[in-house]
């Protein structure tokens, strides 16, 4: 019953003359139940509004960079609709436009796709990241960098222990490795995907590669003041597919997406991977790329 309902209700149920014969309450009760259809329509339709929105956000997150006609395709979303819940999660800052060139060289604005910002990767869930950066801190200053490294090469073991079987099970072919290394990766959070690159004539087939890529990473901002950890990762996934490979973006530098090289022109050096062997503090970081 609404406010104005209950204040109808009480006044009319006190006597006051000849107006105390006439049956208000009744009329008041009636008058409220319209009052709360509507409120509850509208709850609804919030919700539904927000669970929309939610699959935009997770789409953006999975398949960005990404179009707003990708978008719609994808979802089975009306452009309009789409665009709506773009506007939305842009306004709130946990989405931006990044502006891509368009395949081919030519005339033609570049194309806007949309990427999860870093307000929204943090959003995604950092819990005690900033307790984790005090302690790595204080690590490195009472023992030394090699300290926070080894640190690093422990948290990945594990990663290394539970994809290696999995990844084995993909056989020699490193595409079939990357694919599996993708899911493995995908499993844990981390949105990742691999796609195929075949080098066109005259290029050499030796030169065709995967690209992995990866669209949320739970300590971005824990391996932006510590790149060490990106770097262990990748000597982890090097050993893991089996070839050397290459990082060319991270989310930690500002990247849109972590994204490695992984070369597909020779076979695997398939077998069991290698503890990851200790490296000169002071050598130059595979991490130091920039934003594609």
């Amino acid at each position: 019953m609404s406010g104005a309902a209950v204040s109808g209700a009480a006044a009319s149920a006190v006597p006051s003359g000849r107006g105390a014969a006439r049956v208000r309450p009744a009329r008041a009760h009636v008058a409220a139940v319209p009052d709360a259809v509507p409120a509850a329509a509208g709850t609804h339709a919030h919700d539904a509004e927000e669970r929309t929105r939610d699959r935009v956000l997770n789409a953006v997150l999975e398949h960005g960079p990404i179009s707003a006609a990708e978008l719609g395709d994808l979802l089975g979303f009306t452009p309009a609709a789409v665009r709506r819940h773009l506007d939305h999660l842009a306004r709130t800052g946990v989405i931006e436009v990044k502006r891509v060139a368009r395949a081919g060289a030519g005339a033609g604005r570049p194309a806007r796709r949309y990427v999860l910002s870093s307000q929204g990767q943090s959003n995604l869930g950092n819990d005690y990241l900033d307790i984790a950066s005090v302690a790595l801190r204080r690590l490195g200053e009472a023992a030394g960098p090699e300290a926070v490294r080894q640190f690093a090469v422990e948290r990945f073991a594990d990663m290394e222990r539970r994809y290696a079987p999995e990844i084995e099970q993909a056989g020699p072919d490193i595409t079939a490795r990357a694919q599996a290394l993708s899911a493995a990766l995908s499993r844990d959070g981390f949105v990742a995907s691999a796609q195929s690159i075949e080098a066109k004539a005259p290029l050499p087939a030796a030169l065709s590669s995967v690209q992995l890529c990866q669209g949320h990473c739970p300590i971005q901002h824990l391996a932006a003041q510590f790149p060490v950890f990106c770097d262990v990762e990748t000597d982890v996934f090097s050993r893991l597919v089996g070839v050397d490979v290459r990082r060319l973006s991270t989310l930690a530098r500002g990247g849109h997406v972590c994204t490695t090289h992984i070369p597909t022109g020779r076979p695997a050096a398939v077998g069991t991977p290698s503890p990851a062997a200790p490296v000169n503090p002071d050598e130059v970081s595979n991490h130091l790329q920039e934003r594609p």
